[in-house]
């Protein structure tokens, strides 16, 4: 084989989530109260801008969860040897700009490195300046061609989005013709009147968006360093790309183990009362008690003690640095549960006694289906908020312990790590300011439309709020 697939943990756990939210998907669509709220969330138009860039995160994520190794070329034809590089397919798909490594700082879309260096110039004269790059402007014959060859390549790259979208409208256009039996003019008025039950001008905008930024980076990636190139030359570009699974892991994973956790007790503690609710509140109430740093610190180092000691048993980089990653996720999962569990048993205390939660009970309905049928459905509006905005606080949580260094393995691309290995850079003079600028962006991004997809996620399972549009 060309390559040898790897699973690593954490992407076997992506799997099984998509999997399951993907089963969700079905379900929901199948049930007409179910789906009511989120053909809500469409109808909205912060829903399907949020949605769409969550989509994008999770493709990039995705992308890069699907880790290889590459065939290496041996004599023995009995046995094939591979890499010991872990790879996956979005470094297959930005290999330029993975393997275009120059020698050290350079700044967004420049022709030379940043710092100066003593080279030869021609008659054999030493001068103390910044030399060329390496990989990025060598079509260039002057420096003074540079912003006009990238006005050049923006104006074709606006060029080919328009043209994508154009023809993406006439498409849905044409569709519309032959399933409604419209007019082709009449479906033109309607889309660019807006009449429609859904955001569908929104929707184009934020696909024109998309489509032009993406063409715009693969264009200007062939030539320049876009987001410029850190303290080894590595493209900052690619160190963001790279940063998205990182932060979506935490972010997701995190909550999957923290999840059960906090239904289990909070819906037990509310319910049952008496000396179960005494032992859950003295369990979440000592864990609020540990500092939640002082504690993940020494998890983390008792992992990395254990790492270093038997090293025989990570055949990579890759899977020791994805350990850490999941053992992360962990001790995230077991100290963040806390908070949703204490929302949960005060709402639970307050439906058990709702008239239909008394009345099943007098008609001798057990306990386990009063709490499956009429109290779990009640609070799934507050899991879901909840959990999309933990997923915020953990992206940016992951940041916070990389940088005090607690957090991922340093080998591993995160915006943790580019925030720490920028803390030396924003004190030299002048300023190295891009790898802090590229991170602080893609985060602020990701976090804000977590953000706002909570909130329309909030009003849609708001009955006060559904008549407000």
């Amino acid at each position: 084989m060309p390559f040898l697939p790897v699973f690593l943990w954490t992407d076997i756990l992506i799997f099984i989530l998509l999997a399951v939210i993907t089963a969700g998907i079905f379900y929901l669509r199948s049930k007409p109260h179910l789906r009511a709220p989120w053909v809500m969330v469409m109808q909205r138009k912060r829903g399907v801008i949020s949605v769409i860039i969550l989509l994008s995160y999770v493709t990039i994520g995705f992308l890069d969860s699907l880790h290889f190794r590459v065939a290496l070329a041996s004599a023995d034809n009995n046995q094939q040897h591979y890499s010991t590089e872990v790879l996956s397919v979005l470094d297959w798909m930005v290999s330029p700009i993975r393997t275009q490594v120059e020698k050290t700082y350079s700044a967004p879309l420049a022709t030379r490195l940043f710092v100066k260096e003593m080279q030869v110039v021609k008659g054999g004269q030493l001068e103390y300046s910044h030399p060329r790059l390496e990989y990025a402007a060598q079509h260039l014959t002057s420096e003074t061609e540079k912003w006009a060859d990238v006005r050049n390549i923006v104006l074709k790259s606006t060029f080919a989005s328009i043209t994508f979208i154009v023809l993406l409208i006439a498409l849905y256009i044409v569709y519309r013709k032959l399933r409604y039996q419209h007019a082709l003019l009449t479906e033109l008025k309607r889309l660019m009147h807006g009449q429609s039950d859904y955001p569908v001008r929104t929707f184009y905008l934020m696909i024109f968006l998309l489509v032009w930024i993406s063409v715009t980076l693969v264009m200007l990636s062939q030539y320049y360093h876009v987001f410029g190139t850190d303290k080894v030359g590595q493209s900052v570009l690619y160190q963001a790309l790279k940063s998205v699974r990182t932060g979506l892991a935490i972010g997701t994973l995190t909550t999957l183990i923290m999840l059960p956790l906090a239904i289990f007790l909070g819906i037990s503690a509310g319910y049952f009362r008496g000396w179960i609710d005494d032992v859950i509140q003295y369990i979440y109430t000592t864990l609020n008690s540990i500092p939640g740093v002082l504690l993940i610190a020494a998890a983390v180092l008792m992992l990395q003690v254990y790492m270093n000691t038997n090293p025989d048993h990570f055949a990579t980089i890759a899977e020791r640095a994805d350990m850490r990653l999941l053992f992360l996720c962990l001790i995230l999962g077991v100290t963040s549960w806390t908070g949703l569990c204490r929302i949960l048993r005060g709402e639970t205390l307050k439906l058990r006694e709702a008239e239909y939660v008394l009345a099943a009970r007098s008609l001798g309905a057990s306990n386990f289906s009063i709490l499956h049928r009429h109290i779990l459905p009640n609070l799934m509006h507050i899991v879901l908020i909840t959990v999309v905005l933990d997923f915020s606080g953990l992206v940016l949580a992951e940041a916070v312990l990389s940088y005090v260094g607690v957090g991922v393995d340093p080998s591993m691309i995160s915006w943790g790590n580019m925030i720490n290995s920028a803390r030396l850079e924003m004190a030299r003079e002048p300023v190295v300011w891009w790898s802090l600028t590229a991170a602080f962006i893609s985060m602020f991004i990701l976090v804000l439309a977590a953000n706002l997809f909570a909130d329309v996620v909030r009003d849609a399972f708001d009955p006060r709020m559904q008549g407000a549009r």
